[in-house]
């Protein structure tokens, strides 16, 4: 197993973009792992996909996708459906995401993984280093630190990658966007 690899899940190429910059300048190789099964509706998840893949080549990056299944991310958010965001459907949703995104380290070989989720401001760092802490390899980054949401908006708009407007699932989409459900 290769110590200075690293599985990074990606929530989307805009967070992403800075996480990679900062990992790459520790000198670690940086693997990527789109695992987003709270995505919804599915031409959304292939919009974030898309501009992924677009970032994935500009760094000449592995990209693993993980195939959505949103059925199974339903039932493990139920009953937490009309919580607010930030409330108590995030933590599950995360834990969702990084225990796939362990699954995944484990069966590519990579000791480490981490989370692109910290770099946004709508994000609680601790809320997600807590989910994290149950998995072996995971690697408390906080990509919020040394200005990284700031370099993620700069980089998305030097790369021209797709920035959206709400976190992912339908019930974190804006108002203006709910009739689209």
């Amino acid at each position: 197993m290769n110590h200075s690899t690293i599985l990074l899940h990606c929530c989307c190429a805009v967070c992403a973009s800075s996480c990679i910059e900062r990992l790459l300048a520790e000198g670690k190789r940086v693997v990527l792992f789109y695992s987003n099964s709270n995505i919804a509706p599915p031409e959304e998840f292939e919009r974030r996909l898309a501009a992924l893949r677009k970032l994935a080549d500009i760094h000449r990056l592995p990209l693993y996708v993980d195939p959505p299944d949103h059925a199974a991310w339903l039932r493990h958010i139920a009953g937490y459906e009309d919580a607010p965001e930030r409330g108590a459907r995030c933590p599950l949703c995360f834990r969702f995401s990084l225990a796939r995104t362990a699954a995944k380290a484990a069966e590519l070989g990579i000791e480490a993984f981490t989370t692109s989720l910290t770099v946004s401001p709508h994000k609680n760092s601790r809320v997600i280093f807590a989910c994290g802490s149950g998995f072996p390899g995971f690697a408390a980054y906080d990509f919020k630190k040394k200005d990284g949401f700031l370099r993620a908006n700069q980089l998305s708009r030097e790369y021209g990658l797709y920035r959206q407007d709400y976190c992912g699932c339908e019930f974190s989409m804006p108002a203006s966007s709910s009739t689209e459900r």
